[in-house]
């Protein structure tokens, strides 16, 4: 990014970033970070819970995106000593930090969908 004629970039960890929305979309880009997020933003969820509330991912994907998330330090994972064991995620004080971002995000599709398209209620397949 350029700031007075004088070339900057942001290096976080090694990686190397142009500028502060490009930082924001290498940690919380791509389809499914921010919806994982958003369903974490009132309260834990079990791995359960989150597939329930997102049904087009797969198991596979959600594994990897909160594996990614607690790496990057938005999600806790918390796995408690039980038969079969039991694991709750939550968003940690990074992750609520995004809370205001994401409800900006929530609230420019619903106007871009009242706008330019509608809502249908979804059928049981």
């Amino acid at each position: 990014m350029k700031i007075n004629k004088e070339q900057y970039k942001f290096i976080i960890k090694g990686e190397e970033y142009h500028c502060a929305l490009d930082i924001t979309s290498a940690f919380v880009g791509g389809k499914w970070k921010t919806v994982v997020l958003w369903y974490l933003r009132t309260s834990k969820r079990r791995f359960s819970e989150l597939k329930e509330v997102i049904p087009d991912i797969t198991d596979k994907m959600l594994s990897l995106q909160l594996r990614a998330l607690e790496e990057d330090g938005f999600v806790k994972r918390t796995l408690y000593p039980e038969v079969p064991p039991r694991v709750e995620y939550e968003l940690t004080k990074e992750g609520k930090s995004l809370i205001p971002v994401l409800e900006a995000m929530a609230e420019w599709g619903r106007a871009k969908a009242k706008k330019d398209g509608e809502m249908v209620k979804v059928t049981a397949k």
